[in-house]
């Protein structure tokens, strides 16, 4: 039998801490996996100085050393001397008793990935099978948050090797992974696709680790494994830092002893003086065989009673639907914008539609405006959101409190960046674009949280996408719009049309599709509009006959309108014809010009449906 299963059958041992901790706090200026290679004998001290404290185990500085984050730092090609040189120095460093584990680390997070499976589990394999030429005693998975990654990292190892495995899981919440599952059922499926070790590691310090370990039985062919953090991470003077607790994380390491953990270690924060304490606390305990297992208390997710109004995409799956943009003031002075809705309310449009700092300019937000409208009038609420401004946190909070307004209706967008607004120098988030806005929208849908916990009430929204008909290739915005209703959009809302042509182009191009859209229009308001959208905007070509009416009546504001309403109103005509979704985005806050061309668009309208009936 291997010497670290044999070794576990009747002992606890003690691993490693944080290797990228210690070389943080000394300067670290590039990866810690570059170290490898750059300052071999500071990695090797490092392990030394863990090895004194105590530890029988023992990881290489190779967490992070796959292609894709080693790309950020120009060392993608440098996978295998990294790996090589990894091991070589844990061999240098370590005692004749010392297991030398292979470390390999997730690639998914709590934040959006796009990588598929496949290309992971081809960067993993490389990996995996550099440790085992090299000569490691054991394979380490760690950090992995998403269960599907684990299980089939796992399965893989397997088949390349009978070295024992460990796979340890990073949970957001003590209960739950971020799919939902719990973690007691994840860490006994990841043994039955062939872990010999399985556990938890970071994102929590001890007591919140020893919590979720009173839920986790004992598996009937593996050991626990669980490398906690030092603590919850503090931020002090623009650093990182934990709590100096290496006396309370030794006293804790007996309660998860006693949870049925026998391999214990540390995460982040962590130092040779936590392992030194932890050493010294469990020295003289005995595995754990039996325990009792707290189990997880069930919640029932209550669902409103109330009958809820029409969302847009049953309205214009049924009939002729109007919405309008209107977007929210730069200032203070909001008497003409309420004056505005009033005027659109009483048209009896279906919702208008609020942008989210759109162009990446500051504006009043698009969530208060929504909340009087819903308070105040009749029409629906239709809240742009972008990924843009907030984090994941602020994203989620932001969903929460719209449904707590109960506003419903959103539009998930990326957003533009921050260089072409009002202030270049802001931040851009994007921890996820418009596809990974729109499944945390679809989780809340179902009553999970985006970390797997319960949220006691499910929301009830209905997503958008925006669709950008005016590129070089219809073809590639359908094949997006596909991946979006993939994960979950309900109907889409496209970017301002101006040619009959463009518009039964994309009824054909999508009319396989069962998914609604709204077709958006937006009045030229002028002759130098006209020449902007043709010149500057991409995708948008305006007519050489188009440009000559405006130039001919560029010096007549009455004969320029009435151009735009005729050009605009032809337009709509063609919408009707083949979709029953009309967007009507209102250019510079001409609401007239908008007025006008929704109460024509009813007028059409109406008058085909009493034609039917």
């Amino acid at each position: 039998m291997d010497k670290l299963l044999h070794k576990l059958q009747t002992q606890v041992l003690v691993g490693d801490g944080a290797i990228g901790t210690i070389l943080f706090t000394e300067g670290l200026d590039t990866c810690p996996e570059a170290y490898n290679l750059t300052h071999p004998e500071k990695i090797e001290a490092i392990h030394r100085s863990y090895i004194e404290a105590g530890a029988d185990v023992i990881q290489t500085n190779t967490y992070g050393a796959n292609f894709e984050k080693l790309k950020a730092f120009g060392l993608e090609h440098k996978v295998k001397h990294i790996h090589q040189a990894a091991v070589a120095i844990a061999q240098r460093a370590a005692q004749p008793e010392t297991i030398i584990l292979g470390t390999v680390g997730g690639f998914r997070s709590v934040t959006q990935e796009d990588l598929s499976l496949s290309t992971i589990l081809y960067h993993t394999e490389l990996q995996i099978e550099t440790l085992i030429q090299s000569g490691v005693d054991a394979l380490l998975f760690e950090t992995y948050y998403d269960l599907e990654e684990l299980t089939a990292v796992v399965k893989l190892a397997r088949e390349m090797t009978d070295r024992p495995i460990i796979a340890q899981l990073t949970a957001s919440n003590t209960h739950y992974l971020k799919d939902s599952t719990e973690i007691n059922r994840a860490i006994q499926h990841v043994v039955k696709c062939g872990a010999n070790i399985v556990g938890l590691n970071c994102h929590h310090g001890p007591h919140h680790m020893q919590q979720s370990f009173s839920h986790i039985d004992l598996p009937q062919e593996a050991y626990l494994s669980c490398y906690p953090n030092a603590s919850l991470l503090d931020i002090e003077n623009q650093e990182i830092r934990y709590s100096d607790n290496a006396a309370y994380f030794g006293k804790m390491a007996q309660k998860l002893i006693n949870e049925g953990v026998r391999l214990i270690g540390g995460c982040c924060g962590t130092t040779p003086e936590h392992v030194r304490y932890i050493k010294q606390a469990v020295k003289d305990l005995s595995p754990v065989t039996r325990k009792n297992v707290i189990p997880i208390k069930k919640r029932e997710t209550n669902q409103p009673t109330a009958t809820r109004k029409k969302n847009l995409t049953s309205i214009v799956k049924q009939r002729p639907s109007i919405i309008v943009e209107l977007d929210t003031p730069k200032h203070l002075d909001t008497s003409t914008f309420f004056d505005n809705v009033q005027r659109l309310d009483q048209l009896g449009i279906d919702a208008i539609t609020l942008a989210d700092n759109s162009l990446a300019t500051v504006r009043i937000s698009n969530i208060a405006a929504a909340s009087i409208i819903k308070q105040q009038y009749n029409l629906e609420p239709l809240v742009h959101i972008a990924c843009r401004d907030r984090n994941l946190i602020g994203l989620q909070s932001h969903l929460l409190g719209l449904s707590l307004l109960d506003i419903t209706e959103i539009l998930a967008i990326t957003g533009d960046p921050a260089r072409i607004g009002n202030l270049p120098g802001a931040t851009n988030v994007y921890d996820v674009n418009s596809r990974g806005l729109t499944e945390i929208a679809l989780r809340f849908n179902q009553g999970i949280n985006t970390d797997g916990a319960e949220l006691k009430q499910r929301t009830h929204f209905n997503i958008a996408g925006a669709f950008d008909p005016n590129v070089r290739g219809l073809d590639h915005a359908v094949k997006r719009a596909e991946q979006k209703i993939k994960h979950g959009t309900h109907y889409f809302i496209t970017q301002p049309v101006y040619s009959s042509d463009k518009i039964q182009e994309i009824y054909e191009a999508t009319k396989h599709l069962e998914t609604p859209f709204y077709i958006g229009i937006m009045p030229i308001t002028s002759y130098n509009n006209a020449l902007f959208l043709h010149n500057e905007v991409p995708g948008i070509t305006l007519s050489e006959d188009i440009l000559e009416q405006f130039e001919a009546v560029k010096d007549d504001a009455a004969q320029t309108k009435a151009l735009s309403l005729k050009l605009s109103k032809a337009l709509i005509e063609t919408v009707h014809r083949y979709f029953n979704g009309l967007y009507l985005i209102t250019p510079f806050q001409r609401v007239d010009l908008t007025i006008e061309l929704a109460h024509y668009s009813q007028t059409i309208t109406s008058t085909k449906q009493e034609a039917l009936l």
